[in-house]
């Protein structure tokens, strides 16, 4: 018997009937999905409109992330009645295979013994919930109902789902157990879903996933499609930070060692934490992607990971109080932004280390992912209040001690400053979440492309503007400056 799972040909969809409110709900998901590139959860609203809540879907396509890296997992579901579990998602060439192995099952119910065949797995491509979408809205515009079916069916049975097996399949014994491969010859980005169409039923299993391509030589890609140039990536970046924190030792060490200060010393620190923060990830994506698993430099990743956010953060709060090479000293609200931000984040690394390990198999994987951006956005709004304190500090100061050449230097480059580091979190946060949602799966890559060369820039032009320097042009002026600097801050505001 050929096991090979075949997309059927798309159906009418009057199997799947709708209310009027189940429509609205699916236009929304929709249109978050396509935010947030999560489709596949849709169609599950979609198949079961009045057996399944919708605002947990809706929850989990606002909070999901981008597609896992489908390395080989070993998962535990314990008594979970969720009608549908979303394990991964995978961008398949036309020589992709999905492994399932399925043990330790047992099912239990308040309503008797469950139909068997009403648990299962399934695949779900993105093209087909579109499809699904549109044939859906244009046969209730050609054929309304207004009296839908209450009981529309399994999922399990959609004619758009490529539907994998069910627990009727299982093998009986002490250990109800199933191992299955399916090639995936349609190539597109699929879901993998676990659905549990029984009411009131709870279900515990130990599930092993393997999602890969094979390459002409016959050995396995276990990176997404999209994915698979991302180790490149990262080797390429890590070697031009190596080369650039070189070239800061050179400076601070070497060259310009009496006209640097604490704070280029930090710098350099948070160039080698980037360098290697890199490093660790190359390798990591490389052993998933030959492998399937991390071989351990996961750890160290998420080690670097961490201390990079902390130190880029602190950094740009030092850079922008002045700290070192204007003032020997914090103050006490400047301090008080450093106590909030490094302990947030602690928070959003311990989160970034759930939401990477696990994945939207567990029920808290939506709150992990709410913690983490209401972390990032926070932490991202803190960093700015330092240096418009500073702007305003010596738009005063400018006023009251003679110097107005060196406070007009020191404006526009704190000035300068303010508007790269928003441009930078602008970029990092919206347009490279862009870039992800709208470049097709199989060009995923640019998005990390995209925000390593944003990330590579801001840090140039960053250490550009506050490296250490024995004339600096914004602290050392001559007279005929200073004189045309007080003209300026007579005629001109700084405002933000």
């Amino acid at each position: 018997e050929d096991n090979r799972p075949r997309l059927r040909p798309p159906t009418s969809s009057r199997s799947l009937r709708w209310s009027p409110l189940d429509r609205y709900s699916l236009a929304l998901a929709l249109a978050l999905a396509r935010r947030r590139g999560r489709e596949g959860v849709v169609l599950i609203s979609m198949a079961r409109p009045l057996r399944i809540h919708l605002l947990p879907f809706l929850l989990l396509v606002l909070a999901s992330i981008s597609s896992s890296l489908a390395e080989i997992k070993n998962l535990k579901i314990s008594s979970d009645s969720r009608a549908t579990i979303l394990f991964e998602k995978f961008g398949f060439t036309p020589r992709g295979e999905v492994t399932i192995a399925v043990s330790d099952v047992s099912v239990s119910s308040a309503l008797g013994t469950p139909d068997p065949a009403l648990l299962g797995f399934f695949l779900l491509s993105d093209e087909k919930l579109i499809q699904a979408a549109y044939d859906s809205q244009h046969d209730h515009r050609s054929n309304p109902n207004p009296n839908p079916d209450p009981n529309p069916g399994c999922v399990l049975h959609s004619t758009y789902v490529l539907f994998l097996f069910t627990f009727a399949e299982l093998s009986p014994g002490s250990s109800v157990s199933l191992n299955r491969s399916f090639p995936v010859s349609h190539p597109d980005e699929y879901s993998l879903f676990f659905a549990n169409c029984a009411p009131e039923t709870a279900v515990s299993m130990s599930v092993f996933t393997e999602m890969y391509n094979a390459r002409p030589d016959g050995s396995h890609d276990f990176l997404s499609v999209g994915q698979s140039p991302v180790p490149s990536l990262y080797t390429f970046f890590a070697a031009a930070y190596i080369a650039f924190f070189a070239v800061w030792i050179y400076l601070t060490l070497f060259k310009n060692r009496l006209a640097a200060h604490r704070i280029h010393h930090l710098m350099a620190g948070l160039l080698l934490t980037k360098a290697l923060n890199l490093v660790f990830a190359a390798e990591d994506q490389h052993y998933i992607r030959k492998t399937g698993t991390p071989h351990g430099w996961d750890v160290l990743f998420y080690i670097f990971q961490f201390l990079k956010g902390v130190l880029l953060f602190t950094v740009i709060i030092l850079i922008g109080t002045g700290w070192s090479f204007l003032k020997p000293f914090l103050q006490e609200r400047e301090k008080k932004v450093l106590m909030i931000v490094i302990p947030l984040q602690v928070i959003a690394n311990i989160a970034s280390v759930v939401i990477g390990e696990t994945g939207p198999f567990i029920r808290d994987w939506v709150t992990w992912n709410q913690v983490f951006l209401l972390i990032d956005v926070i932490c991202c709004c803190a960093i700015l209040f330092p240096i418009i304190w500073s702007i305003r500090s010596l738009r005063e100061t400018s006023k009251t001690d003679g110097k107005a050449a060196r406070n007009l230097a020191k404006l526009s480059l704190f000035r300068q400053f303010y508007i790269v580091v928003i441009g930078y979190l602008y970029f990092t946060r919206i347009v490279v979440y862009a870039l992800k949602t709208i470049a097709s799966y199989k060009y995923r890559w640019v998005s990390v492309a995209a925000e390593e060369t944003a990330s590579l820039a801001f840090y140039i032009f960053m250490f550009s503007m506050f490296r250490p320097v024995e004339k600096n042009q914004y602290f050392v002026l001559d007279d005929e400056e200073e004189e045309a600097a007080e003209m300026v801050l007579r005629e001109e505001e700084f405002e933000l």
